[in-house]
C-alpha cells in the first residue's frame, strides 16, 4: 500500500514539474482606464512617487511601511523603496524611461516576500478629450514561479489591485 501511494506522489510530482516546465518564462498583466484629464495631468501623478501614497492601492497595505524617496524629485531617476511587514514586503521602484504625455516605465524590484525583478509601464493615449491609460507589469518568470502560477492566477491577483489603482487614479486626476 505504501508503495502505490508513494508511486502516486512521485507520479503527481512529476506531472506538476512537467506542466511547469511548459508554462511560458514570462508574464504580462494589464489594466487599463479612462479618465477624464489630460495625458500630462494624468502622468504627473504617475511619474512622482510622493504622489503614489493618494492612489496606489499597493500604499494601504502596511500603513506603517517604511518609505524612502532618494535620486530625482519626480520623473527619470526617481526612485522609491519601501519596506513593510505582512503583505507589503520590501523592495524598489526607479523611474527608468519617460515619454512626456505618452508613457512611464518604471524598474521594480521586489525583494520580500521573494525577489523578482520586472517592469511596470503606463502608457497614456489621448481620448475624447481625455487619457487612456494603461498600467502593466511584466517580466521573467523563473521555473519555481512556473510552478506558482499552477495554482494561483497572477492576473487576477494584480488585476484588482491595478483597476483599484486606476480608479483611485481616476477620482484624483478628474478632481484636480
Amino acid at each position: 500500500m505504501l508503495k502505490w501511494i508513494a508511486l502516486v506522489v512521485v507520479l503527481a510530482l512529476a506531472v506538476v514539474l512537467v506542466l511547469a516546465a511548459n508554462r511560458p518564462g514570462t508574464f504580462r498583466v494589464e489594466r487599463s482606464a479612462y479618465i477624464q484629464a489630460p495625458p500630462e495631468e494624468v502622468q504627473g501623478y504617475i511619474e512622482d512617487f510622493h504622489q503614489w501614497p493618494r492612489w496606489s492601492p499597493f500604499e494601504k497595505l502596511d500603513p506603517a511601511m517604511q518609505r524612502t524617496f532618494s535620486g530625482a524629485e519626480q520623473g527619470r531617476g526617481a526612485v522609491y523603496a519601501w519596506a513593510g511587514d505582512g503583505k507589503a514586503g520590501a523592495g524598489r521602484m526607479e523611474v527608468v524611461e519617460i515619454d512626456p504625455g505618452r508613457r512611464v516605465t518604471i524598474a521594480l524590484e521586489f525583494l520580500k516576500p521573494f525577489k523578482a525583478s520586472n517592469t511596470a509601464e503606463f502608457t497614456l493615449a489621448p481620448r475624447d478629450g481625455g487619457t487612456e491609460v494603461t498600467w502593466a507589469m511584466f517580466g521573467p518568470v523563473p521555473f519555481v514561479a512556473k510552478v506558482m502560477h499552477l495554482f494561483f492566477d497572477v492576473d487576477s491577483m494584480v488585476g484588482k489591485d491595478f483597476e483599484a489603482g486606476l480608479a483611485s487614479l481616476k477620482g484624483l486626476a478628474e478632481k484636480s
